[in-house]
């Protein structure tokens, strides 16, 4: 079984060089940044004081040590923290509901990484009968996992690809799909993250999933939207994805997906006291200078990104 304390394997050597390079890392100065980001942090009222040195070198990493770009994610992320708390509250991964739903459906991201340096991560769902009710459980694990990485890519990555599995996606669950809740996910995907996603991996798409895209289209960037592959069966995707990198339910050689599955619950167990913590580290709107954000405004069913200006 895959062991939790080798979840993500680190780049080294030559691949290591070259993300340094892509993300516009210097390592005689990589302090510097870090420092200049801490003391911004201080003398922002509405935003935590301090926070951890490695979650910060996410953000300069995900903003090519952009000062400025890891300033506006930062704020974006302690503001989605406050405004979504069906996403960011109540992150104990044993509680039932969300252990079942790990049963029921997989997010794992693989441990290994790409020649080119990018972490994968695989999506898929078991049971058929799954409800869309469950879809902020599902996002509220998918950033779970996602700030475990924050803490836990210690070198970089270079990228995301993500692969989509679509086998079970039925007619009755696109009535019930809620605008709102994708439109925040996506939000805290694109704005808040600092994700760099490189690739997105639709495998057994159907026409059903047209559909389904259309209804999520209109929160995606157009950089997104074109990142994103249709593949009716996994040889297509092989010519994107070494099979190394891939379990052997998409016809690789890696460990099987459910043991990857379990090695991030297990994985997740451990930050529960660490989740815990961060609940109370969110933005207040009363200190912040200037006009608060307004959510109504940030998440307006519109199709409207008005305040999102994040390249």
């Amino acid at each position: 079984m895959a062991s939790a304390s080798v979840m993500l394997v680190q780049p080294v050597g030559e691949m290591w060089q070259k993300i340094r390079e892509e993300l516009n890392e210097n390592v005689n100065t990589r302090d510097q940044d870090l420092a200049a980001i801490k003391d911004w942090l201080k003398k922002q009222p509405h935003l935590p004081d301090e926070w951890e040195d490695r979650c910060l070198l996410t953000f300069l990493r995900g903003c090519n040590f952009s000062l400025e770009k890891c300033k506006r994610k930062l704020d974006m992320y302690f503001t989605m923290r406050a405004a979504c708390p069906e996403f960011f509250t109540n992150r104990d991964i044993t509680r039932p509901e969300l252990m079942d739903l790990m049963s029921r459906a997989q997010g794992p991201t693989m441990p290994g990484l790409t020649p080119a340096g990018r972490r994968v991560t695989i999506c898929r769902g078991l049971d058929k009968n799954l409800d869309t009710h469950q879809l902020n459980d599902a996002f509220k694990i998918a950033m779970m996992i996602g700030d475990v990485r924050l803490m836990e890519e210690i070198e970089g990555v270079a990228g995301d690809v993500y692969i989509l599995d679509a086998s079970i996606v039925a007619p009755s669950h696109l009535g019930k799909i809620s605008p709102s809740a994708l439109k925040k996910f996506f939000i805290c995907v694109q704005e808040a993250y600092p994700v760099k996603l490189k690739e997105v991996h639709v495998v057994n798409s159907t026409p059903l999933i047209d559909t389904l895209f259309n209804i999520i289209k209109p929160f995606l960037k157009e950089k997104m939207r074109n990142r994103i592959h249709f593949h009716s069966d996994y040889k297509a995707l092989h010519e994107y994805v070494p099979k190394e990198l891939l379990p052997e339910e998409y016809g690789g050689t890696s460990c099987a997906l459910n043991e990857i599955n379990l090695a991030w619950v297990k994985k997740l167990e451990e930050y529960k006291d660490w989740f815990l913590k961060q609940e109370s580290l969110v933005a207040n709107e009363s200190l912040r200078p200037g006009k608060p954000t307004n959510y109504d405004e940030l998440f307006g069913i519109d199709g409207s990104f008005r305040q999102l200006s994040i390249d």
